[in-house]
């Protein structure tokens, strides 16, 4: 029978979220106080889950703390205390939203880990607003 563990990690970082082909009036309209072009800044809550069968040797599904230097590694290392607009050159270009976020955190990590084993990566903004990226299912 499969399992799902999951691994959470913080990190602290800044972004503004705009569109550069926009007028700040427009970006204001889409993005509301969040387009402020001096930026804001979060508390985030990274979790990544991965699923799969317990190995009978080790009793585990994946070495939790391989899974936290994998994210550490690929995510944290890069985006903590970073303006995620202009300090992460693998973002670069893109509209920092928890979605996109989470789908980017998803590329970086997928290729890292066993074959099919990556379930979920949720990205938390605040208390009240996260986005997650889910395998899909087959």
């Amino acid at each position: 029978m499969p399992v799902l563990v999951t691994r959470l990690e913080r990190f602290n970082a800044g972004h503004r979220l705009f569109r550069p082909e926009l007028s700040d009036e427009q970006n204001l309209r889409v993005f509301g106080k969040c387009s402020n072009p001096s930026g804001h800044g979060h508390n985030y809550v990274l979790e990544v889950s991965v699923e799969g069968h317990i190995d009978p040797e080790t009793g585990y599904l994946f070495d939790l703390k391989t899974l936290s230097g994998l994210i550490n590694e690929r995510i944290i290392n890069d985006v903590d205390h970073a303006n995620l607009n202009v300090d992460v050159e693998w973002m670069k270009g893109l509209n920092p939203t928890a979605e996109v976020m989470a789908s980017t955190f998803w590329d970086r990590l997928e290729p890292h880990l066993p074959e099919g084993m990556l379930y979920r990566v949720k990205v938390q903004e605040t208390d009240k607003n996260w986005a997650e990226r889910l395998r899909e299912l087959k």
